[in-house]
């Protein structure tokens, strides 16, 4: 990569922490299957603001959903047989999950109570969803990752219209991760983090897909994963095998470097805070939640169009 000028590199700082007393430091069949058994106490994933400030996050291996308060303080809000990742709010009150294991499950914040929303396609269960999205027109854009990467490339990207019809949009995908919607809703883009990349996805207005591309290439050992886009049209990228959040302009080059502490797996980031100008990123090896002023406002995108999906 050619740049005619270095970006930035600012480091995030520590918002708040995970307490001890949340930690699950035993095994799990998640962390048998994705850590290499290593005993993984939390997964933090899927952080969404609600309109009172608090901060959502998933934690994966337990089946797990925290609110952390503007003050930095945490609370349980839910504890199921699940695997939950992404996270948006469906309609006040009621977040929408990418559940890994379950599929697509809502959940009442409360009262804790998960039900299902959309566990199967033509009687098949999805291979393991992942993150989420809605549009400006109440369209859901979600990823169906599973075990898929370059020896697999099968990984999907699907869209739910608010008439309940779902559409395979992509289906040859090495690992479909985060999606973000460009300002004008016409681009989505797409993590793809065995490939080391993000994909450029444009949304036709048939409904259809074309000339996808890939947009960006990272490097390392874990590629982009969680995506958000700011009000300039910067896109982020959390990229949890470096520790970094790219902050990408519109020609795929980075402006700058936000960098996590030494070993942190920056998984995922939404905006929040005063005049949604900061953006918050989980760390999910040390159960950190990190943040960083970029003085930009973020693009809402925590809930379902028009307010909120019905």
């Amino acid at each position: 990569m050619f740049l005619l000028q270095a970006p930035e590199v600012r480091d995030l700082d520590v918002f708040t922490t995970m307490p001890e007393h949340f930690r699950r430091r035993e095994r799990s069949d998640w962390a048998d299957a994705n850590r290499g058994g290593t005993i993984t106490d939390s997964f933090l994933e899927g952080p969404v603001f609600d309109d009172a400030g608090n901060l959502y996050v998933s934690d994966i291996p337990w089946g797990r959903v925290f609110r952390i308060n503007p003050q930095g303080e945490w609370a349980l809000v839910a504890e199921y047989d699940g695997e939950p990742n992404g996270l948006k709010f469906l309609k006040p009150g009621t977040l929408l999950i990418t559940d890994y294991k379950n599929g697509l499950m809502q959940l009442d914040v409360a009262t804790g109570a998960v039900t299902p929303y959309l566990q199967r396609r033509n009687s098949e269960r999805f291979k393991g969803v992942n993150d989420l999205i809605f549009d400006a027109e109440g369209n859901l854009y979600f990823t169906d990752q599973g075990q898929s990467g370059l020896h697999d490339p099968s990984g999907r990207l699907y869209r739910l219209r608010p008439n309940g019809q779902l559409d395979l949009l992509l289906h040859n995908v090495p690992s479909p991760n985060g999606v973000a919607l460009s300002p004008d809703g016409r681009v989505l883009y797409l993590a793809v983090t065995r490939g080391n990349c993000v994909w450029r996805v444009p949304l036709l207005p048939d409904g259809s897909v074309a000339k996808v591309g890939q947009f960006f290439t990272s490097y390392g050992p874990s590629g982009p994963d969680g995506l958000a886009v700011d009000g300039a049209g910067r896109l982020l990228v959390a990229n949890p095998g470096l520790g970094y959040v790219w902050v990408l302009n519109h020609r795929a080059e980075p402006e700058c470097v936000l960098r996590g502490p030494a070993g942190a797996s920056t998984t995922n980031l939404a905006f929040g805070g005063e005049g949604h100008r900061v953006v918050y990123v989980t760390d999910s090896t040390h159960g950190h939640i990190l943040h960083a002023d970029l003085g930009t406002p973020g693009l809402q995108t925590g809930k379902a169009a028009g307010g909120y999906r019905k």
